[in-house]
């Protein structure tokens, strides 16, 4: 199970999750995928095939916008699929 990242995150972006994640699996990111990928985006996202579920991201989060996959709360359980969605672009 991966980590999901929720619409809390939405037009915040910050980026404090992705300088810790030692797998490089949330995008977009300024430093890995440039600013005009960042800026479309409204939210950043975890990558399921990729994360390790380390958790190092969790506490890094300034709005708490990062959960477990079985600790969503029934509201959020479509951001599962969004994340993953952003993937198979």
């Amino acid at each position: 199970m991966a980590h999901v990242i929720t619409g809390l995150c939405q037009d915040t972006k910050d980026q404090s999750c992705v300088e810790v994640c030692p797998v490089d699996c949330i995008h977009p990111a300024q430093s890995l995928d440039g600013d005009e990928a960042y800026e479309a985006a409204p939210q950043l996202y975890i990558d399921p095939d990729v994360c390790i579920d380390c958790g190092a991201c969790v506490p890094e989060c300034p709005v708490g916008a990062i959960f477990m996959q079985e600790d969503l709360a029934p509201e959020d359980e479509k951001y599962i699929e969004i994340n993953a969605a952003y993937y198979r672009k």
